[in-house]
């Protein structure tokens, strides 16, 4: 009996030790990621653009207006198909992890969304997204550096909450993001080789006909070529495809590296969960007639993330006066 109760006091401790070592070691590493990374911004430049040096700044903010209404109102004629038909079944997205030579994980996502890609793209895009996506703790700051109308070039900063398990934690993501609208991508790097010498991908949406047999037997190759042959009918949703690397400096040995590979795919399954409850609010509120909303999503939201974005650094800059 004595030996019975010491061989069970045994294995407890073990697995305890056991516990103890992949917490101590999960904290340890994430202490890594790069917090406080300002100083390097000054090292990127971009180029001016060229092909706008013609233009009087009044000139070319009603240039990029337009651009931006112009792409509104083909949402808003989109979005009409999906207010009469909004009937949609989110599917788990497709998900793979490979691990290249001397990185700690490489990504690959593919998951359909019930929703046209400017709309997707608007989400993914939206300053105040945090609102949508809980793994996003804290935006620290966020700096439009080129503005092209269409496509923006962005710096930002944010404090993101990780949960893997029972462990959970938040480090600093500091990337540069390049987003365009006239394609629907998103590409991000992190602005400082650190720790992590690596933290780059991809976001791309591309349009879904969802509607596709009403064409039959023609097979549309284009948007324009689908809502002409559906007669504005078909609904169009968004293959969303993310591309993401992690490489860090010296790969962490198991079984640490296996959980910070379970921790990056569980924190991007959060985010494509969060995607898909936002799009299912969305198209809940088209469908059932919402004017507020629909208003908000088919014709002032393009232009509405532009406005918060300069009143966001109208206020920067009139804290730094003071």
């Amino acid at each position: 009996m004595g030996r019975e109760q010491t061989t069970a006091s045994s294995t407890e401790n073990r697995s305890q030790e056991k516990a103890n070592f992949l917490t101590e070691g999960l904290r340890n590493f994430t202490s890594y990621f790069p917090r406080n990374v300002g100083e390097y911004v000054k090292q990127f430049s971009f180029k001016t653009l060229k092909r706008y040096d013609h233009f009087t700044s009044s000139e070319l903010s009603a240039r990029n207006k337009k651009e931006l209404s112009t792409s509104s109102l083909s949402l808003e004629r989109q979005m009409e198909a999906w207010k009469h038909n909004p009937e949609w079944v989110d599917r788990p997205p497709h998900i793979k992890v490979t691990i290249p030579k001397g990185s700690l994980s490489c990504l690959s996502l593919s998951v359909d969304v019930g929703l046209p890609p400017d709309a997707v793209y608007n989400i993914v895009t939206d300053p105040d997204n945090k609102r949508v996506f809980k793994n996003i703790k804290e935006v620290i700051s966020r700096k439009v550096l080129v503005d092209e109308g269409l496509r923006q070039v962005v710096e930002l900063e944010q404090a993101a909450i990780w949960r893997f398990l029972w462990w959970s934690g938040t480090i600093s993501v500091h990337v540069l993001v390049d987003q365009n609208r006239e394609d629907h991508s998103m590409k991000f790097k992190q602005i400082k080789s650190g720790f992590m010498e690596k933290f780059e991908g991809s976001w791309k949406m591309e349009p879904l006909f969802v509607d596709e047999e009403i064409c039959h037997p023609f097979k549309p190759n284009s948007v324009a070529e689908y809502v002409s042959c559906s007669n504005g009918v078909g609904r169009i949703a968004s293959r969303l495809k993310l591309e993401q690397l992690i490489q860090p400096a010296i790969v962490p040995p198991p079984p640490i590296s296996w959980y910070l590979r379970g921790i990056t795919t569980k924190t991007t399954e959060m985010l494509i969960s969060d995607l898909l409850a936002e799009s299912a609010r969305i198209r809940q509120d088209s469908g059932n007639g919402d004017d507020e909303e629909t208003t908000e999503i088919r014709q002032g939201h393009v232009y509405n993330i532009k406005e918060r974005w300069a009143v966001r650094r109208k206020t920067a800059r009139l804290s730094h006066r003071r």
